[in-house]
């Protein structure tokens, strides 16, 4: 059982993705250019050999492909290898990942959904470590009030923010020049 991996070009810069008998377990978004992408799979995924996807992971590619151009891509169905990901935080991502392109929820919507309305930071703890962005939309999650909250990807909030922009769940602010 080989895992792969490939780095593809999205309109907010190269990203990848990883599997394993065409079942995701790991992507990542933009980290510099694709070589720095590339040595950065190749260390969280040892042994891992960079390839073609099949079919199954190659409609993964295409969808987060469109969703970043601003297409409606619908990544839930998507699978996804959960192993060593916390029980916690597994709950948290199937919530999060409910959350169509366009919409937002807060840390402590996802709090209530699991039914524990206290755990507002547990949950912005696990979108932080989210294996799977783009797939699970972490970048969607918001904190309180309007207010962006973190964003582990390259770039922080501001990676979050383009992200929203793209799917219209923010206006673009017109910058002075």
């Amino acid at each position: 059982m080989t895992t792969r991996f490939t780095v593809f070009d999205t309109a907010i810069g190269p990203c990848g993705l990883a599997w394993r008998d065409d079942v995701v377990i790991g992507t990542s978004l933009p980290d510099g250019g694709a070589a720095g992408l590339r040595a950065r799979l190749a260390g969280r995924f040892p042994g891992a050999v960079e390839g073609p996807p099949p079919p199954p992971v190659r409609a993964a590619v295409d969808g987060i492909v469109a969703l970043l151009a601003g297409g409606r891509a619908d990544l839930t169905s998507i699978p996804l290898d959960f192993a060593g990901v916390p029980e916690f935080n597994r709950r948290a991502y199937e919530i999060a990942r409910a959350v169509p392109p366009g919409k937002t929820l807060t840390y402590g919507d996802i709090a209530h959904r699991l039914g524990m309305p206290g755990s507002a930071q547990a949950v912005g703890q696990a979108m932080g470590s989210n294996p799977f962005p783009i797939i699970v939309p972490c970048h969607r999650v918001t904190a309180a009030g309007g207010k962006d909250g973190g964003f582990s990807a390259r770039g922080g909030v501001a990676t979050k923010r383009r992200m929203l922009v793209i799917e219209g769940a923010l206006a673009d602010e017109p910058t002075l020049f």
